[in-house]
C-alpha cells in the first residue's frame, strides 16, 4: 500500500479526476473517468453534461450525442454513459446469475407471468425497432403494486429489466425519450468473454485508478499509477453527481469540506439551498454556490453563494459561455451581460 498524506491525497485525487486542466476532449474524458452518472435534474444543465464542463470548460455537448448515437464509442446502460471499451465487462454483469433476494425474487415472477408478453415486446423490436415504450402495445399484468416510477405502463418495467440483463438496448433518444433495439444489433459483436469475477476486479481497479485514492483504517492509500504534482490554480464548480465528492463522507476527509444535496430538503430546513455547487480552486473546496439558469430567457443566475467565492465570477463566466447564456446575474441589482 502507497500510503501519503492528508494535503498529497487532494492534490492526487484532484489530479485523477483530470479537475486540473488536463482533459483534453469528451471521448478521452469519459474513458478516464469511466463513465458519467445520468440523472433528469437540470436546474443548471444534466449532470453529465455539467461534469464534463468542469473539465474541459465550454464544449459542443453534442459531442456526447455524436458519441452515443452515430459513432458507438459510448453507450448507455443502468442510468450512466460508459465507454464501449468496458463492454465485454459490463456484458459479465448484464448476464452474471443473480441472487435470489426478495427482489430479485419479485423481478422473476414479473418475468413468468409475463413470458408471452416479452416474447411480443422482442418480436415487435425485431420486426419494427427501433421503437419508444410507448409505441408498444401494453398487455402485461403487474405482479406488484407500482411504487410509482414506471407508473402503470409495466411495459418501462420490462425493458428496464432486458435492458438490465443486456437483452435490449437503448440506441438512440427521441424528444429525450430513449429508443429501444434488441443488444444484439447495438452491442459490438464477438466480443472477448470476460468472468464475473474478473470484470468486478478490473472495473474496481479503474474506478480507484480515476478515483486516485481512497482512505484507508491505515490512511490514504494512492493507487500505484497516481501522479502527486503541484495542481493548477483553476476554478471550477463541480455536479452534486461530481466522483470527487459523490461520496460525501471521503469528500468531508478528503477536503474539510461537508456537502450535502438538498433539493430533496423541505425549503424552511435546508442550510444553503436547492441545488447548490461546491466551488473547487486548485486543490481545495473553498466555497458553494447556487447557479440557476432560465432557458427560456437564457440568464444564468445566482441565487447564493457560501465560503470564499472571491473567484466564482471566473467560473460562472465560464459556466455562462457553455451554456449559451446571454447574460449572467449575479445580485438582483447586478446584471453582467455577455
Amino acid at each position: 500500500m502507497r500510503i501519503v498524506s492528508p494535503e498529497q491525497a487532494r492534490r492526487i485525487a484532484v489530479r485523477s479526476q483530470l479537475l486540473d486542466g488536463s482533459a483534453t476532449n469528451v471521448l478521452d474524458t469519459v474513458r478516464h473517468l469511466g463513465f458519467l452518472q445520468l440523472d433528469p435534474v437540470s436546474t443548471v444543465a444534466p449532470p453529465q453534461r455539467l461534469v464534463l464542463w468542469s473539465r474541459l470548460g465550454p464544449y459542443d455537448p453534442q459531442e456526447i450525442d455524436r458519441l452515443l448515437w452515430e459513432e458507438r464509442k459510448l453507450f448507455e446502460w443502468h442510468a450512466y454513459i460508459w465507454p464501449i471499451d468496458t463492454y465485454p465487462l459490463l456484458r459479465a454483469r448484464m448476464r452474471r446469475k443473480r441472487e435470489k433476494s426478495a427482489a430479485e425474487r419479485k423481478v422473476l415472477e414479473f418475468m413468468r407471468t409475463n413470458a408471452g408478453y416479452k416474447r411480443y415486446v422482442l418480436k415487435e423490436l425485431e420486426r419494427s425497432g427501433p421503437l419508444l415504450s410507448r409505441e408498444l402495445a401494453d398487455h402485461s399484468v403487474r405482479t406488484w403494486k407500482s411504487h410509482g416510477w414506471h407508473g402503470n405502463r409495466n411495459v418501462a418495467l420490462l425493458l428496464e429489466i432486458l435492458h438490465t440483463r443486456g437483452v435490449v438496448a437503448i440506441v438512440g433518444r427521441r424528444n429525450g425519450q430513449r429508443l429501444w433495439d434488441l443488444a444484439e444489433r447495438w452491442y459490438p459483436p464477438d466480443v472477448a468473454k470476460v468472468s464475473l469475477r474478473e470484470a468486478d476486479r478490473l472495473l474496481e481497479d479503474a474506478r480507484f485508478r480515476a478515483l486516485g485514492v481512497r482512505l484507508t483504517p491505515r490512511g490514504w492509500e494512492a493507487h500505484p499509477e497516481a501522479k502527486d504534482d503541484v495542481v493548477p490554480d483553476r476554478v471550477t464548480l463541480l455536479s452534486p453527481f461530481d466522483r470527487l465528492v459523490h461520496d460525501r463522507h471521503r469528500a468531508e476527509a478528503l477536503f474539510d469540506f461537508r456537502y450535502r444535496l438538498e433539493m430533496y430538503v423541505p425549503k424552511t430546513k435546508r442550510e444553503f439551498g436547492y441545488y447548490v455547487l461546491p466551488l473547487l480552486v486548485g486543490d481545495r473546496i473553498v466555497g458553494r454556490a447556487e447557479p440557476r439558469f432560465d432557458r427560456k430567457t437564457r440568464t444564468l443566475e445566482l441565487l447564493g453563494a457560501w465560503g470564499d467565492t472571491s473567484r466564482l465570477d471566473e467560473a460562472l463566466e465560464s459556466l455562462g459561455e457553455f451554456l449559451g447564456a446571454e447574460r449572467i446575474e449575479t445580485t438582483p441589482a447586478q446584471t453582467k451581460r455577455r
